[in-house]
């Protein structure tokens, strides 16, 4: 009797095993490619069906703006995302500047009979020397910004489509991947610095910190003393 419970759970075990080899086999079993690139395909083709039905809802309905670029489209998609590029060079350069005190006396307020109503805040509370550097850095930046707007130089990319151009063909959700300075590579890059730029806002909502900590905080301390 005890041998034919050894053989019975035996067989069992054997049977187990063949089950598993089968079940093993069958991961690798071929799936055409065709089938699988058609499927992908289908999906991205769908949602890029969305995008560019908005934009051409957009184009109908308002035609006064999208004849400059306004609004969803690639033209105002690429500046966004050179403006988000440019807003995370500032922070880290302000992370930097404020982290190796090369602000003098970056706590310190701005006297206001020196300064005038221009250093407040509200009432006689006036803005830090750091602020004010700050603020003077993307005034500047605001100010070349609007330059390169109203007059282009002739070699530069212009912020507004002009007469009779034509936007740019959507590069859907995720772009050809060319390295290098190639306009793929642009648009990519400008997405994820918008959404890393949403990202870093909501953190410091969530968490109570300043813009600057939560990215010295996520670089592991790199900067510094930052707040």
């Amino acid at each position: 009797f005890f041998f034919v419970v050894i053989l019975s759970q035996l067989f069992e075990m054997r049977l187990f095993a063949i089950f598993l080899l089968l079940c093993s086999a069958s991961s690798f079993t071929f799936i055409s490619p065709s089938r699988v690139v058609r499927n992908n395909g289908l999906k991205a083709a769908e949602i890029d069906g969305v995008f560019e039905k908005g934009m051409k809802e957009w184009n109908e309905e308002y035609p006064q703006f999208s004849k400059f670029g306004w609004g969803p489209s690639t033209k105002a998609e690429r500046w966004n995302g050179r403006h988000a590029m440019f807003g995370w060079v500032v922070i880290c350069a302000t992370a930097y500047a404020q982290g190796h005190g090369l602000i003098p006396d970056a706590d310190l307020p701005l006297d206001l009979k020196q300064w005038g109503t221009l250093a407040t805040i509200s009432g006689k509370t006036t803005l830090t020397n750091e602020r004010a550097v700050v603020l003077i850095a993307n005034t500047h930046a605001l100010v070349m910004s609007l330059c390169a707007t109203l007059a282009p130089l002739p070699f530069s990319d212009q912020l507004l489509l002009k007469a009779g151009e034509s936007d740019e063909k959507p590069y859907g959700i995720i772009p050809s991947f060319k390295t290098g300075l190639t306009l793929e590579a642009e648009i990519m890059n400008g997405r994820m610095a918008m959404m890393g730029l949403i990202t870093v806002i909501a953190a410091s909502a969530i968490e109570h910190k300043s813009i600057i900590a939560v990215v010295n905080e996520w670089l592991g301390g790199a900067y510094g003393n930052v707040g």
